[in-house]
């Protein structure tokens, strides 16, 4: 099954670390995040995969070549210029890569062990132009929370929300999506769209079935020097299972 993973990012919010470190080779118990990442996809049936590269794009391609190391196959997307997440895919669809196939798609700066069969079976058995893996996490700030209708529909999505627009009973966006060829096309042509403040609110606004999937199992961000270190001493003290 085919996967994109989105590791473009330059982690300014990681400086200095990043300065000598694409955001997704932080290092995670020894081991970059995306060893982990990889690692994590392979084991759920994800081994055809894609990463698009920007900052210091040699470390990637250097630690894990072609993927025959971690039994996965592995090619790269290269962005001169950011695109942002919606047009990244958007790119790597006009090489023919994803074809007619749903895809996962994965962004490279979360670590992660959830059971990504079990989003993937919802995606399959709901028929939803996208399907996007949910997690709850006390604080929302700064992150992109949802709000599910009784059926597992999305009806709402509120990105970056100020502390007024944060409703009880949301959900943050894992970024962690099965998708298809529908919201492919639905990815503007130009520009550096992104998929929570752009295509995924477009789509809803015209009443395409979108559907939301609580992960179950763990997810830790890594996208603020904070954020990092929580993670870095959660792996540490046992309190996140690495996949």
């Amino acid at each position: 099954m085919k996967a994109m993973i989105l590791a473009a990012g330059r982690g300014s919010r990681l400086r200095p670390l990043t300065d000598t470190v694409p955001k997704p080779m932080i290092p995670i118990a020894g081991l970059p995040l995306l060893e982990h990442t990889l690692r994590l996809l392979r084991s759920h049936g994800f081994d055809d995969l894609i990463i698009n590269l920007h900052h210091l794009p040699q470390v990637i391609r250097q630690h894990f070549g072609n993927g025959d190391r971690f039994d996965v196959r592995l090619r790269y997307a290269d962005e001169p210029q950011l695109r942002g997440t919606a047009g990244a895919i958007r790119d790597v669809a006009t090489s023919g890569f994803f074809g007619a196939e749903e895809f996962l798609v994965f962004y490279g700066d979360n670590l992660i062990n959830a059971d990504l069969t079990a989003l993937w079976q919802s995606h399959l058995n709901t028929q939803a132009q996208a399907t996007i893996g949910l997690v709850w996490m006390p604080d929302p700030h700064d992150r992109g929370i949802v709000g599910l209708a009784p059926d597992g529909r999305i009806d709402r999505l509120v990105e970056k929300p100020s502390a007024q627009q944060i409703f009880d009973d949301y959900l943050i966006n894992a970024g962690v999506y099965a998708i298809g060829p529908d919201v492919v096309d639905a990815i503007p042509a130009t520009g550096t769209p992104d998929f929570a403040a752009d295509v995924f609110p477009h789509l809803l606004e015209r009443g395409d079935h979108l559907v939301g999937h609580r992960l179950v199992g763990q997810l830790l961000s890594t996208d603020t020097a904070e954020r990092y270190q929580a993670a870095c001493e959660q792996v540490a003290a046992g309190r996140f299972a690495l996949p």
